[in-house]
């Protein structure tokens, strides 16, 4: 997949190196016949603009022509402020090596440090963004690849923080190996589709670690989603496929690793929840797929709303979550089968590694919280311990088909194990 995606910016490199005249303009700070903004009024489609080391102060920059814009450690483009920093309206061009700060801020112009808008065949590479509204906004554009990446926000107590990389209307995005902090949603789709989400570490935002709205059709996988206000919100979208992702530390009266609202046909496969209140909340979600996943410590693993049906939930390991599985009503699974629970006690008389009884992964306890939540002040109480005990040997509440009857007696060997 990756490889079709760069495919664009592989064309404009060869179309870069097969140029024949192309030039390289060097700019270097406070000087008004090599401005940065001079060059590019100068230069030609092909050509390359040196950044030199230094501060730039150049109002708002806008680039229409296919450059290759490369900062020698990391010249400074600051917006003050008040500007957006660097906007980019042509097709083909390259991003290196640059530190943008500072943009200014406003929820009604959508100020970003990098606007990318209405284009395609763009690598941004490399490059640094501190203390901005948005640091990059993309829209409408495609075949754009955001490439190790720092982007850093919310340091400044006085200025508002949007998203990191937030994209509307877009296609075939790759978004590898960058780190993003400090933001609202670390990274935000809205009608995004065929994109490549991989290695990136998404920590410490205020909202979500990534945020999906009405985006089909993309694959993130192995990034880290840890100590966000929330992890992963997936939302109204159609075949997203998650795969060996850190969910972990997203800890707090609504928060969760992975929310599901309306999402289907998708697999959540080899993925690490740690330490969340929710693992994976799902609501109206249809024809998921949830295998080989780790789930520790979490305060729920899995709560699924009965809006939801046909999940498949299959080995899978389940250890020290407070609740295994929730449920608000008589929820239909289409699997739940071959799974290791560390609560079941039951026994394995022909040594085949499966427990010769089913395991009923919800409690009765479970059932009384979510019709009144109050009761969590019975916590870990004999009473509830007694109720629970009584429920698993003569079932009347637990719903009939909710039971894994298949459960393994041994840890699943994952790749987080």
């Amino acid at each position: 997949m990756g490889r079709i995606y760069f495919s664009g910016i592989t064309a404009f490199l060869l179309f870069v190196s097969s140029n024949l005249f192309a030039v390289t303009f060097v700019v270097t700070p406070n000087n008004n016949i090599k401005s940065l903004t001079r060059a590019i009024d100068t230069a030609k489609d092909g050509d390359t603009i040196l950044i030199k080391p230094g501060l730039y102060k150049e109002g708002a920059i806008f680039l229409k022509k296919s450059l290759v814009l490369l900062g020698e450690n990391f010249p400074e483009i600051d917006g003050e402020n008040k500007y957006e920093n660097l906007t980019v309206e042509h097709e083909n061009v390259v991003i290196k090596g640059i530190l943008f700060k500072n943009s200014g801020s406003s929820s009604f112009n959508d100020i970003a440090s990098l606007k990318i808008n209405n284009t395609k065949n763009i690598l941004i590479e490399n490059c640094r963004f501190e203390n901005n509204f948005f640091a990059i906004l993309t829209m409408n554009s495609s075949y754009v690849s955001y490439l190790n990446n720092v982007l850093e926000s919310g340091k400044s107590k006085d200025k508002p923080a949007a998203n990191g990389i937030h994209s509307w209307k877009c296609n075939h995005l790759t978004i590898k190996n960058n780190k993003i902090h400090g933001h609202r949603d670390g990274i935000y789709f809205e009608f995004v589709t065929h994109s490549f989400i991989q290695h990136n570490e998404s920590i410490g935002n205020s909202r979500y670690g990534m945020h999906f709205m009405f985006s089909h059709d993309n694959v993130f996988r192995e990034n880290v989603y840890k100590g966000n206000g929330a992890g992963v919100a997936v939302m109204y979208s159609k075949r997203v496929e998650m795969y060996n992702n850190v969910f972990a530390d997203n800890w707090g009266g609504a928060a969760y690793g992975l929310l599901l609202k309306e999402i289907n046909d998708s697999k959540i496969d080899d993925n690490d929840f740690t330490t969340n209140t929710m693992a994976i909340f799902a609501d109206g979600s249809n024809r998921i797929e949830i295998k080989n996943n780790r789930f520790t410590n979490n305060g729920w693993a899995l709560k699924i709303n009965a809006s939801s049906s046909d999940f498949i939930v299959t080995n899978n390991n389940f250890i020290g979550n407070t609740f295994d599985l929730a449920t608000n009503g008589k929820l239909i699974m289409k699997s739940l089968d071959g799974n290791f629970w560390d609560k079941y006690d039951g026994y394995d008389l022909n040594k085949d590694g499966v427990g010769d009884v089913p395991y009923r992964p919800i409690t009765f306890y479970s059932l009384i919280i979510e019709r009144n939540p109050g009761a969590l002040m019975l916590f870990r109480s004999f009473f509830v311990s007694m109720m629970d005990k009584a429920e698993s040997v003569l079932p009347s509440m637990v719903p009939e088909n909710l039971k894994d009857n298949n459960p393994s007696m041994k840890k699943i060997k994952t790749i987080h194990e």
